[in-house]
């Protein structure tokens, strides 16, 4: 593992997890892998390919993000969303 896959832009370690490019996708993560992909890009997300070992995992992962962000709540979707944004930048995550 180089070090370019352990560290990312701003120099912090970040966890390492073998995924299935979607290209070798074949069986039940070719079908996630569609599911799963985004419908203007046609390109699945890095954060949903480290399921790609386990494709019922992609699929449960797709559903809970659906259901939190769809489902019904008191909150709305833009309180859903800034809480997200929130969590994703204490975290200094991308996503």
């Amino acid at each position: 593992m180089s070090d370019e896959q352990q560290n990312d832009a701003g120099g912090r370690r970040v966890a390492w997890i073998e995924t299935v490019a979607e290209a070798a996708a074949d069986g039940a993560l070719k079908r996630a892998y569609r599911r799963a992909a985004d419908p203007k890009s046609g390109q699945v997300d890095h954060i949903m390919k480290i399921h790609s070992l386990n494709p019922a995992s992609l699929l449960d992962h797709q559903h809970l993000y659906k259901t939190l962000m769809y489902g019904e709540s008191p909150l709305s979707r833009a309180q859903r969303e800034m809480i997200g944004v929130v969590v994703s930048a204490i975290n200094r995550c991308e996503y």
